[in-house]
């Protein structure tokens, strides 16, 4: 659905983009992550055909975006972090307007709008004036304004910014849901939000990009995978943290509480090391009690901050 080769952008001397290549397959939803400064915002005004590269080739649906504008724009749905909305419209009017400005003639355009009003939840607010209507309910017309032409590609720039966690976690359920009809590239601060929706990420850092894979094959070659060990046996912190350590393949081990004769402990391994068997092994031989012994998964904001600090 996306082939991007070696695209750069330029702006007054400075390379925002510095050569990235990428594809984006039929079907996927993937998360388009990064620092402010990245390049995400560039990247997804170039794929949406906003902004010319200043160097590569981008390709949608098989569409050239600069040879075949046009048509590789007649795939996309483009929601921009800040939707630009006509507030002196009703969220009718202004469908059906961007409806016809996106090529959906006659009887088809009222077809569509009802359909995205279904699909977006706007019944009950679509004779409202959109001046008149709460952030939440912009943020739907801005994706229902996106999809009314029925794309292939949605290209969603920070669709929950300024949303509540109710809000949030609607929204987030729509974009699952569409998941099963169009290719999503989706870019958003709120990690978790990207965690729980999509099939792959694309990490973006200083114009490049610093990975790109699944969340769960991300965290395998991040700080030895998040393969840390939560352990909670009868010990005395000192008497745990010293056996522990002495492990050969224990980075470190961290005493997180300590009440009633019992310790909770947070063990790192060395990179791409299992130290699970060697930790029971210690519990067996100093006969301590166990309660808990559980594997600690890097979350994809461990991922985030790994990849993209100084």
């Amino acid at each position: 659905m996306i082939t991007v080769e070696n695209l750069t952008k330029d702006y007054a001397g400075f390379r925002a983009v510095q050569g990235i290549s990428f594809s984006v397959q039929k079907g996927e939803i993937v998360g388009f992550l990064g620092p402010n400064g990245a390049g995400k915002t560039t990247t997804m005004r170039v794929l949406a055909g906003y902004l010319p590269p200043t160097g590569g080739r981008v390709a949608v649906a098989g569409h050239d975006i600069v040879a075949e504008s046009l048509e590789a724009r007649r795939h996309v749905g483009y929601m921009p972090e800040n939707v630009p909305l006509y507030t002196d419209l009703r969220v009718n009017e202004y469908l059906a307007y961007r409806a016809r400005l996106k090529g959906v003639k006659g009887r088809k355009v009222r077809e569509r709008v009802e359909a995205v009003n279904r699909l977006c939840h706007l019944d009950d607010v679509k004779n409202k004036m959109i001046g008149n209507l709460s952030k939440g309910y912009r943020q739907r017309v801005g994706l229902a304004d996106a999809l009314v032409h029925e794309p292939d590609l949605l290209i969603l720039d920070e669709p929950t910014i300024g949303l509540d966690p109710h809000q949030i976690r609607s929204v987030r359920d729509l974009i699952r849901s569409l998941g099963n009809r169009h290719t999503i590239l989706l870019s958003s601060h709120i990690l978790s939000e990207v965690e729980a929706v999509c099939t792959r990420v694309l990490i973006l850092h200083r114009g490049r990009i610093e990975a790109a894979d699944t969340p769960e094959n991300l965290a395998r070659l991040v700080r030895g995978g998040g393969g840390g060990v939560r352990l909670e046996v009868s010990c005395r912190s000192e008497e745990g943290q010293r056996e522990l350590a002495r492990l050969p393949d224990v980075e470190s081990v961290n005493c997180r509480a300590e009440r009633e004769g019992w310790s909770v402990f947070e063990i790192a391994p060395k990179t791409g090391k299992d130290i699970r068997d060697g930790i029971f092994s210690v519990v067996q031989q100093q006969n301590w009690r166990l309660r808990e012994m559980s594997r600690l998964r890097a979350s994809l904001e461990d991922i985030f901050v790994e990849l993209t600090q100084d």
